[in-house]
């Protein structure tokens, strides 16, 4: 029996979150979740995702679907009126979906305290990112008291922000350090069998690999 402790994961199929799972596993047992929102990749971050629950074989997983963010609007991510830009945007991008972190957050929170993890893992990051306010360090550590307020006494969640100060220079390194599976992962705002290589997403992580020196194993339509 293992004495490990369980952790949640917020796993979007992305490389960030791959390599906070990574991250996790080294000391925790898994329970992955994952969000369908809307958004315009989200059938290929689906079938990303199902091949990172083979590779890291969690012990639990879900998926959520929040279909309320669509209705919403107000981010190119998800609204069929707004096209996802391909160059970068002054202030908060297009692409900002309103409070997602926070409410992304409040799920995996409720979950954790039902299946008593006592960490849950989120690949947020304040160096190279694309200027989303609840990325922030700062709203973390506020959200993470709002946690441990609003929860049982025993509770005593922990939300853990691995990569919140590296490059993403850096989190490749370290993902290749630690076996990150980085040909299972998805970073692209639009669907496809490819990767489009002009959205901001695509960019900064194509500009990572190649500062990094080592390819990037997806496959691109514009590189």
């Amino acid at each position: 029996m293992s004495f490990k402790k369980l952790a949640v994961v917020l796993l979007s199929s992305g490389m960030d979150s791959a390599v906070c799972a990574s991250i996790a596993s080294q000391n925790h047992r898994l329970a992955f979740l994952h969000f369908q929102y809307g958004q315009k990749a989200q059938e290929k971050e689906l079938e990303c995702f199902y091949k990172l629950v083979e590779f890291f074989q969690p012990e639990k997983f879900q998926i959520v679907k929040l279909p309320f963010f669509k209705i919403f609007g107000g981010s190119s991510l998800i609204s069929e009126e707004l096209e996802i830009p391909e160059h970068s945007e002054k202030g908060i991008p297009s692409t900002y979906v309103p409070f997602r972190n926070g409410i992304f957050l409040s799920i995996a929170t409720a979950w954790a305290e039902v299946i008593e993890a006592k960490k849950i893992f989120i690949g947020v990051n304040e160096v190279d990112f694309s200027g989303y306010p609840d990325c922030r360090k700062e709203f973390i550590e506020i959200f993470n008291k709002a946690v441990n307020t609003g929860t049982k006494p025993e509770t005593q969640i922990q939300i853990e922000t691995p990569i919140i100060n590296f490059s993403k220079k850096e989190i490749i390194e370290l993902g290749m350090k630690l076996g990150t599976p980085f040909h299972l992962t998805w970073s692209c705002y639009k669907g496809g069998d490819k990767a489009c290589g002009k959205c901001e997403s695509c960019k900064l992580r194509l500009k990572a690999f190649k500062e990094a020196g080592i390819p990037d194993p997806v496959p691109y339509e514009n590189v």
